[in-house]
């Protein structure tokens, strides 16, 4: 999102629960469209609110999967934040080797840009 809008909006990344690293596939598909992941800090929503990040400074939550969607509409019964939920493809599993693993990751990230696009509208850098 920063990468594709710049400053233009203030972005959090969290997920359900927390994982000790990011995915290296991840890591790996988002450098082919030079967004750099690789210092990102992966952290949860409790973490978010543990470290006083004030949901209700928060306009939009954009939920990745099911379990991220209930968790949002739970942390936000109080606050009026929108939540919308992307149904995006879950790649960790997906494919034997490394290429097939690299290819399903893709198709997530392209999705995520997809529906940035659709709904933010086109990326204001290169």
């Amino acid at each position: 999102m920063k990468r594709f809008y710049g400053h233009r909006a203030y972005v959090q990344s969290a997920g359900v629960k927390h994982e000790l690293e990011i995915d290296g596939f991840a890591v790996a598909v988002c450098a082919e469209v030079d967004v750099e992941l690789e210092r990102h800090r992966v952290r949860s929503f409790d973490e978010m609110q543990e470290w006083g990040d004030d949901l209700s400074g928060f306009d939009l939550i954009v939920a990745l999967s099911p379990a991220s969607q209930r968790r949002a509409l739970d942390m936000t019964r109080h606050f009026y934040i929108e939540v919308e939920y992307w149904p995006i493809l879950d790649p960790t599993g997906l494919g034997e080797t490394r290429d097939a693993k690299l290819t399903a990751y893709r198709q997530a990230r392209d999705q995520i840009v997809e529906r940035m696009t659709a709904r933010f509208g086109a990326p204001e850098g290169p």
